[in-house]
């Protein structure tokens, strides 16, 4: 059996990712020591790199295939580009870890139960991504639907503005580009203050969860058609999964910053701090993005759930 196949068949198949999120789970009980050795960071990180990887290779050929439903095409495309920015975090993380370059995330001994939540976490945003990924290639291979068809979106002119504005990808860059600005500010002393984590956490916690809301809403208005439903159901647990861990840290990093007032790093601790920052705010920008074919996608199922109603 191909390789393409077997990974269809078996590792995206519903229980295969239930079975994986549990191992995941008892790994993280089976390692959980007062310090993190090298051959479980080793075994943990080449586990997530290989699982990651994989699955944007899997997500990048089948974007580049053709197809009658060209939403597909960029949900895939969406999909792959936030996966990629999670496998960057995932390779800077345990690279840095296993040079010796990464000293502190947030501080001893909080340090060790993030390990054990952020490891889980990934597991849960890559298990999300494979169902939506399953689902979204049914409908990629088989759905034909006459796009001119298709009235506008249901918005008003206001609204309709606004979603069309925000899910810009030239609004992604300006995000991204404030962003970069925030973190060479906060950068410039090596000092981490209350204000300025607060300011870097609420920011975005209201972008994930706001993004989590809406994916939500999605799946109530297209509840007829189960696969688009497990299409917004997976992209919407790798959202949260994403979400309770940015949560997490940032609740142990307030935490400590309201026991030390502030805390001074090493170089490159603060260089980590920084990409992952990133990351995150491209992640969220790039599903931000995404929201635009989702929308699109969902109007066009409610189109067809019109049309059946009428016959």
């Amino acid at each position: 059996m191909p390789l393409k196949e077997s990974f269809e068949r078996w590792v995206m198949d519903g229980r295969t990712l239930v079975v994986i999120l549990l191992l995941a789970l008892l790994w993280r009980y089976a390692s959980h020591q007062p310090a993190i050795t090298p051959w479980e960071s080793g075994i943990s990180g080449c586990a997530l790199i290989l699982f990651g990887w994989l699955l944007f290779a899997y997500l990048y050929r089948i974007s580049r295939k053709e197809t009658s439903w060209l939403v597909s095409n960029k949900m895939f495309q969406g999909l792959a580009v936030s996966l990629v920015a999670i496998n960057i975090y995932v390779l800077v993380y345990y690279g840095m870890t296993w040079s010796g370059l990464l000293t502190v995330v947030v501080g001893m001994p909080y340090d060790h139960w993030l390990h054990d939540v952020r490891y889980v976490m990934l597991v849960l945003c890559y298990c999300g991504l494979i169902w939506a990924t399953r689902h979204l290639k049914k409908m990629h291979d088989n759905y034909l639907l006459l796009t001119e068809d298709v009235p506008a979106m249901r918005k008003g002119a206001i609204r309709a503005a606004m979603f069309k504005v925000l899910t810009d990808e030239r609004t992604a860059i300006v995000i991204i580009a404030i962003v970069f600005f925030w973190r060479a500010f906060v950068s410039l002393d090596r000092a981490i203050v209350l204000w300025e984590s607060m300011v870097s956490g609420v920011a975005l916690f209201i972008l994930g969860w706001v993004l989590l809301g809406y994916l939500s809403s999605l799946a109530r208005r297209v509840i007829s058609r189960p696969t688009m439903v497990k299409i917004y159901h997976g992209i919407a647990v790798a959202l949260l999964a994403i979400n309770l861990y940015v949560l997490v840290y940032y609740g142990m990093r307030w935490y400590r910053l309201l026991l030390v007032g502030e805390e001074i790093l090493q170089p490159l601790d603060f260089v980590f701090r920084d990409i992952s920052y990133f990351v995150f705010v491209i992640f969220y920008t790039t599903a931000l993005v995404l929201s635009k074919w989702l929308e699109k996608a969902a109007v066009e199922c409610e189109f067809l759930i019109k049309k059946e109603e009428v016959k």
